[in-house]
């Protein structure tokens, strides 16, 4: 049982901090090209992946390691914005720098999650024991 509970939270965990990678590379991307002419700034394409999770574990349906290290294998996917009016949108630097912000504090909030979880494993490990 332990073992499904160690390689979930592993797979997890890596999942998310790999989106969260990209996603930053994706932004920094966007900014430094904000001022070439006909650039048109991307969005890093997760949430159907999430989305279908979220469907299997409101069908009561578990999910497994295997299948989070499928949904990494099927890759993120990188959509160009586009305006209200379906024409490609203009980088807004305001906006990319805001999604950056939040993006740093939830992968640190992501590393400090994975932080703990080896520092539980450090001491089941070691018997409760420093």
């Amino acid at each position: 049982m332990t073992e499904g509970i160690e390689a979930i939270t592993q797979a997890s965990l890596s999942l998310a901090l790999d989106a969260a990678t990209l996603r930053h590379q994706t932004i920094a991307n966007n900014i430094a090209n904000a001022g070439t002419e006909g650039f048109v700034p991307q969005r890093l394409g997760f949430s159907s992946q999430m989305q279908e999770a979220r469907r299997q574990l409101d069908e009561g349906r578990r999910i497994d390691a295997r299948q989070l290290a499928a949904m990494a294998e099927a890759g993120f996917r990188l959509k160009p914005v586009s305006a209200g009016n379906g024409l490609p949108a203009r980088v807004q630097l305001d906006s990319e720098v805001a999604q950056m912000a939040q993006n740093a504090v939830h992968y640190q909030a992501l590393l400090k999650g994975l932080s703990r979880h080896m520092a539980i494993l450090s001491t089941a490990v070691s018997d409760g024991k420093r």
